[in-house]
């Protein structure tokens, strides 16, 4: 039995050899197996973890950087398979563009036009189905004009005028698309009143009430032009806003037959004053006029409104206009003072005897040029004229209401 002993070791090592073999496989196996199976899950959880991009597609025409973009009809934000739920459109002084969003939610246009020359930034935001939002950043440059308008406007800012003074723009390019020009400029009052706008020809623009304002009424005149296309390629530059305030009323009327000038101030009688107008030939317009201008002086030449060589009077005292073809209520020195609330001896104008040079104070023109104020109301009657044209000078007043707004 000598050899016992050697083998019983033998296999005491291979037996223990093969106990620390299976237990480091069971380990890796362990350890493999399991490892395994949560690489596999966390694989899964992580691919559902990942936000998925939104179906939404924002687009924004013009495309980012374009220049030379029209400053009305070009821009426009769209969401395809999703809804716009903000766009913010902003030019480069940080002023906001106003605009409206259709289509259920799937487009937005501005409400006006742009400026011209501007460079502007688009924001918009969109959201699909489920939530997941869609974002669009862009910057376009719109159109340098080589042609441009201006409206030029009466009164001017800050001015105090009578009750019959209308807003009124004449434009110094003819005006082809006036819809473009009318959205551009809104007037409004307070107290509010209704108020219209209508053309003359295709330069001039006026705004007024139904009736006269009434006194100590605030009117606001916005013109927003800027960018504005009035004719195929001249575009307008104005973006200004003009404020005036209504005075008392003054209505001054103007019998020619009998050869007088009432003047009422807030519904009172002021004074009665003795006329000159019209004489047989050169009868003064009937209707209602509004005074236009004042000048202490100034010259008056019959050949600038058809009487060549019937008169030139350099030095015409305390001249209010009445009409664009040269109708005013002036001061007169050189018919005799009897002349006045007797005949009636102008060209067509309404004189008041004055003083050369206009210096004395009490004379009737004199006495009247200082109550008066741009936007007073001169109402003729009883002349053996037309009545005038509501084009003519500010004389608005003599279209009904309904020809207005038509």
């Amino acid at each position: 039995m000598p050899g016992m002993p050697g083998i019983s070791r033998a296999r005491a090592r291979r037996g223990l050899f093969a106990l620390l073999l299976g237990a480091l496989l069971t380990l890796v196996a362990a350890c493999g197996g399991g490892g395994s199976g949560d690489d596999g899950k966390q694989g899964k959880d992580t691919e559902a973890a990942k936000p998925r991009p939104s179906r939404a597609v924002v687009s924004v025409e013009p495309g980012d950087g374009a220049k030379g973009v029209g400053t009305s009809g070009a821009l426009k934000v769209t969401s395809a398979k999703g809804k716009l739920t903000s766009v913010k459109v902003e030019d480069d002084k940080g002023r906001a563009v106003a605009g409206k969003t259709a289509g259920s939610g799937t487009s937005w246009k501005p409400d006006g036009h742009l400026r011209a020359d501007t460079t502007y930034t688009v924001d918009a935001l969109a959201k699909d189905a489920d939530g997941r939002a869609a974002r669009k950043h862009t910057t376009f440059t719109t159109l340098k004009p080589e042609e441009t308008f201006v409206g030029v406007y009466t009164p001017e800012d800050g001015s105090k005028v009578g009750v019959g003074m209308p807003v009124s723009l004449r434009f110094n390019r003819g005006i082809t698309d006036p819809g473009a020009i009318e959205k551009g400029i809104k007037v409004s009052a307070s107290p509010s009143v209704p108020i219209a706008s209508h053309w003359f020809g295709n330069d001039r623009l006026d705004f007024r009430p139904e009736k006269y304002w009434k006194p100590g009424t605030k009117v606001t005149l916005k013109l927003d032009l800027d960018g504005v296309e009035g004719r195929p390629g001249v575009y307008g530059d104005q973006s200004k806003t003009v404020k005036f305030t209504v005075g008392r009323s003054q209505i001054s009327v103007v019998d020619s037959k009998a050869h007088t000038m009432k003047i009422k101030r807030d519904g009172k009688t002021l004074k009665t004053l003795p006329i000159t107008s019209g004489a047989p030939g050169h009868e003064t317009y009937n209707g209602i006029m509004v005074i236009s201008e004042k000048l202490a002086v100034t010259r008056m030449d019959g050949a600038t409104v058809g009487f060549k060589g019937e008169y030139d009077i350099k030095d015409v005292p305390h001249a209010m206009r009445l009409s664009d073809s040269g109708t005013f209520l002036h001061g007169n020195y050189w018919a005799g003072k009897s002349t006045f609330g007797t005949a009636n001896v102008s060209h067509g104008c309404v004189g008041l005897f004055d003083q050369r040079g206009g210096g004395d104070p009490s004379t009737p023109a004199a006495w009247f040029f200082g109550q008066s104020l741009i936007g007073d109301v001169v109402i003729v009657k009883n002349s053996d004229d037309e009545t005038i044209q509501p084009g003519n000078g500010l004389s608005d007043w003599n279209m009904s209401w309904e020809k207005w707004k038509a």
